[in-house]
This record gives C-alpha cells, structure tokens and sequence, in this order.
C-alpha cells in the first residue's frame, strides 16, 4: 500500500470548513449522536493529515483507526478486522447469530460463511457496546483499497448510526468510487488556496528559496499538499535556492509516475523534445523554452500532443499537470539528449539579463574539461553568494571543479565549493570536494584551511566531542599562518567544547580557554568582534566577576550597527550565550532574534542550527512555550 500522507510536523493550512465539519461530528458523538462522513479528495491533497489532527483533538473519546490495503483487497474482511481487532474484548457480550457471524468472518472459528447482514448488526452492536463506556471515532483511511465484503458492511453500519455516540470518518480518493458507501455523507477536500499553498511551502523550507522557483512549485503542485512538501525534495538545494538544478525524483506514488510515463512515451517525437525542454528549464518562461526549441527544430505546434495527453499547460508559464511529469521527462532522458537541450537553452538565454541562468546551461551542455565555463560559473557563484544563494553558489563551484583541468586551480575551486555546501549544510559532497583539493594543494595555507575545513564539517555535522581537538589543532597551526583565523578557530572550538559539556573526552572547555588565552592578540586597531567575543569566553572560564567587563564590551559591539554582515552571521548566536552567561536578556533576545533571521536570509543552514540552539533557551525565558 502506498498511503499518500502529508506529514504531521507542518501545519494544516486553511481547511476550516472540514474541521469545522469533522469537529462537529466530535461534538454531537461527546452529546450521544453518531454519525459518518467520507473525505474525498485527490491523492496528497491531506485527508490523512486531517484524520491525524482529529485524533489529536479526540482526547476525550477512543480512537481506532484502519487503512485500506491494495494488496488485500481480495481478502475479505480484511479492513474491518483491522478496525475491529482492538474492540474484539467485546465480542462474547454480542447475541450470539451476530457473535457467530463475526467470530467466523475473522476467522476465530470455523464455520459456513457468514451472513453479510449479521455480520453488519454484530459490528454494529459491536461499535454501540464500545460507545457506551466513552464516545467512540473510527477512522478508515484509503478506503477506496477496501475489500468488498469490509465496505459493505462499514457502508452499512455508516447509514444505520443513531444515537451510539459513534463517529465513523472515511477518506477516499476522488479517482476511485466506492460505491459500498453510497449514501453517506460526502465532504471535497479541495485543492489549497495560493495563499495557504505558500505558507505550507514556507513552513517545509527552512532556508533560500528563489522566488521564481516558489511561484513554479506552487503553480506545477495546484495546491496539492503533498505535492508542495514532496517536490521540494526532488530538487538540489542549489535549485531551490537559485533555480539552479532538476529534481532527482519525488517520492509520491509510483503508479501516477507509471501513468505518465506511458502517456509521454506516446506522444510524437517532436513533442517529447518539447518536453524535455521544459523540464529542463525550471522556471517556466514560454518565450525561452520555444526560442530553445525552435533552435533544435521543433514548432511551438509540438507542444499540443502534450497539451491534449493531458501532460503539459500552456499559459503566462508552461506548466507540467503534475510535477512527476518533470521528474519523468528527464529523468528518463539519455545524457547525449539532456546536453543537447541544455546547450539550446543556453544560446536562448540572453547573457546580460540572466547570466547565471545561461553559465549553468552552459555547464550542463559541456563534457569535459572547459576553463571558459568555469570562469562563467565562478562568477554565478560570486553573484549567487553576495544576493544569500548560498546553495547555488556550491552548486556552481561544485560544477566548476568538474569542468577544471589545471590542479592548482581545480584545488581553489573545490575548497571554495566546500566552503559553501558547508555552509549551506549539504555535508555529503564536502569530504570528497576536500579531497580534490588536497590532491592539488601546494601551499601550507591552503592544507591549512582542508584540515580546518575537515574540524567544521566534524562539527556540523555531528555536534559530538570529536570536532574540539580538531578545532584546537587546526587553530593552534594557523597561529602564524593566519592570527584573524586562527582566533575565529578558536571561538569555533568553543562552540565545539560547549555542545559537547560532560561528554568532552579530556578536552573541553577549559582546556579550549588555556589555548586561546596563549594565542597572541592583534594589534589594538585590529581588533574584530570576533576578538572581544574570544576575550568574553576565556574570562567566563575563570569566573563570573572576571567576564563580566570583557563580556560587555563584546555584546555592546556585536549589538552595533558597526558591525559586518559576515560577523552577524558567524558570532551573533555566540554573542547571545555570553548574553544569556551574564543575565542580558534584552541583548540575548535581540542577538538571538537577529542571528536566525540573517541565518534564515541567507540560507545558511549550518549556521541557522547554532542560531536557533541560542534561540531556544532564549523562548523559554520569554515564556514562549510552544
């Protein structure tokens, strides 16, 4: 069975009128009145998730739940033994014909087959009984993968519910009938409005995303929850947060997959290239993709197969019905086709007006080594990181060490690009980035950085005791190589002794303070906020009475306006454990608001972790509970 579910750890967005209906429901059972209603809607629109809120607000009544399942539906009784198996206490209180019929449909002893209506009467009885003792909510969801024999008999306990304080909640797919349940109530779980579609994007998507990409998430998912959590997952984050990438595949039903696949695998040849055009353009724009696909010789006529099979929407944007279309055109594509159409797309994009957009194209249309592409894409990557697209800047980098052959410059490039996955917490490529440029490095600066780069990805990636040491050695190394960096290394290894507490293995946090405090100190007109903050935290080692004058100077400069969005964005959460150490709740609560909303704006998740670390205990001194 495949259950389409919209998870339970993001909101509901709008939906007042079903939980209206389904709460009224609730308030008649808790009043001594049954009744029934079946949800139907679109596979992923969340009816599932309106069941899990239900149950969250059913405190007062028992709750059993079932499932229908594809795979059983040729087994009779199947479902309703599933909803049954946990009131079956109740069974030798039934008369015994209903007794009988039941105990036989599910197989607790022989017998001829049972009556369908006995069998009915004894659920029926059988649900009463449980009624008596608490109100009593029965939910059935994919009710449409019931067995027959189940839907009769829920069907027919559905339309004979009286006064049993007995509330039975069914969820179909509106694709599928059942026809067993003809005659209950009915209630459309309709697609989100764009305005509630938007908050649920926001609320699954805890960094950048580019706005031209939002606008094509939200218009391919046509307000299908499920859609709009999934999709995002099928895309890189460099495509999210810059329109730089394709999906990789979205986890929805395989067989919706399989029926586009067979309408796109028939549609003419023409139109099947038109397709891959599009889907290898993420944002849309008709006027690029047709001036793309006029290049490789294809009409704007191609795209009317794919209109008529029900695949493609022609408007303000070409738009996929639905976004595993995307992910199955190219998907399925070969290599040689996908750079054919990437190329074409390139020389269709206009250089000036979007140059990032034309670099990558470029990239994806190039086989091999080409120094010329890579300076495009190192420069995306510039403009990328300098507007808080801090995951498309990896991205470019990323592809510009594949497209690099010179060593030393291959190396440059793949300390940069780690630098950035680091940052935008895509930790699985870094250790194989590093690796490159281990390979090419011939400065001891530079392996310098790869051993510190090594010590951050221990730490954000895993928060354990192993990234101290690793910190404290790269900081010790990069004293007379680099003192700013060194000292920033050494606030790091606090960070790192801090989250490790009790569980630091022989070094921790005194330990950090003894090294930092040996460190030499830059000159009076070189002193940064990452300084005072080093100074704050050594002092705090040796006691309270000691921090507190260091401690303040370092909040009044990390509270300035002075200050540099780069040093906001690295030392504002340290900044709010000093204040939080010495009882400012006006400067925590400002540093910590402060440090997740830049983390926030500019996607740069390794750091939002920290920052809502800070932010927490921060909560809980407002009294913010929730």
């Amino acid at each position: 069975m495949v259950t389409s579910t919209v998870r339970s750890d993001h909101p509901l967005q709008d939906r007042r009128e079903e939980r209206a209906a389904l709460d009224a429901l609730l308030l008649r059972a808790r009043d001594g009145t049954s009744g029934a209603i079946v949800l139907r809607g679109q596979s992923g629109v969340g009816k599932t998730a309106l069941l899990d809120e239900l149950m969250a607000r059913a405190a007062s009544c028992r709750v059993v739940r079932a499932s229908g399942v594809e795979s059983e539906m040729e087994l009779a009784f199947a479902g309703l033994h599933q909803l049954c198996a946990p009131l079956l206490s109740g069974l030798d209180r039934l008369p015994a014909p209903q007794r009988d019929a039941l105990g036989t449909a599910f197989g607790i002893h022989s017998g001829d087959p049972p009556d369908r209506f006995l069998v009915g009467l004894a659920v029926l009885t059988l649900l009463s009984q449980a009624a008596a003792q608490q109100p009593l909510v029965c939910l059935l969801d994919d009710a449409q993968w019931l067995d027959r024999a189940s839907a009769q008999v829920l069907g027919f306990v559905a339309r004979r519910l009286a006064g049993e304080s007995v509330v039975l909640i069914f969820a179909r797919r509106d694709s599928v009938e059942v026809q067993e349940l003809a005659g209950v109530s009915e209630l459309t779980v309709a697609p989100l409005r764009d305005a509630d579609a938007r908050a649920l994007l926001a609320s699954a998507m805890p960094g950048k995303l580019d706005e031209s990409v939002r606008n094509r998430i939200v218009a391919e998912a046509r307000g299908n929850p499920l859609a709009i959590l999934e999709l995002p997952r099928g895309w890189t984050p460099a495509a999210l947060a810059g329109g730089f990438g394709f999906p990789e595949g979205v986890s929805v039903s395989g067989r919706v997959e399989e029926s586009f696949r067979r309408r796109f695998v028939a549609l003419p040849e023409d139109s099947k290239r038109l397709l891959l055009v599009a889907a290898a353009e993420p944002v849309g724009d008709p006027g690029l993709i047709l001036t793309a696909a006029g290049r490789l010789g294809i009409s704007a006529e191609a795209a009317d197969p794919a209109t008529a099979a029900g695949l493609l929407e022609v408007g303000a944007q070409l738009r996929f019905r639905h976004p595993l279309v995307r992910s199955v055109v190219y998907g399925d594509a070969p290599e040689d086709d996908r750079r054919l159409v990437h190329s074409a797309l390139a020389e269709a994009t206009d250089p000036v007006l979007d140059p990032d957009r034309r670099a990558w194209h470029r990239a994806q249309a190039t086989l091999g080594a080409d120094e010329a592409v890579a300076l495009e894409l190192e420069r995306s990557a510039g403009r990328a990181q300098a507007r808080g697209g801090i995951a498309a800047a990896a991205a470019f980098l990323q592809r510009a060490v594949s497209l690099t052959e010179d060593p030393e410059r291959r190396a440059e490039r793949a300390l940069a690009a780690a630098q950035a996955s680091l940052q935008a917490a895509s930790f699985d490529g870094v250790r194989g980035l590093l690796a490159i440029a281990e390979a090419g490095s011939t400065g001891e600066f530079q392996r310098a950085l790869i051993d510190l780069m090594r010590a951050q990805l221990a730490f954000a990636s895993n928060r354990g005791n192993e990234a101290t040491p690793l910190l404290l050695a790269a900081a010790g190394r990069l004293e007379r190589l680099n003192l700013k960096l060194a000292r920033e290394t050494y606030l790091d290894a606090f960070s790192a002794a801090l989250f490790g507490a009790r569980l630091n293995d022989g070094i921790g946090v005194p330990e950090v303070a003894a090294a930092a405090r040996r460190a030499p100190r830059p000159p009076d007109d070189q002193v940064a906020s990452a300084d005072l903050l080093l100074d704050a935290l050594v002092a705090l080692n040796d006691g309270y009475a000691a921090a507190v004058p260091p401690a303040r100077i370092a909040l009044r400069k990390l509270s300035s306006e002075g200050i540099s969005p780069a040093e906001r964005l690295r030392w504002l959460w340290q900044g709010c454990v000093v204040a939080l150490e010495m009882w400012d709740d006006e400067s925590a609560s400002l540093l910590s608001d402060n440090s997740v909303r830049i983390a926030r704006e500019t996607g740069t998740l390794s750091e939002l972790a920290l920052a809502l670390s800070a932010y927490s205990p921060v909560l809980v001194f407002r009294g913010e509970l929730t």
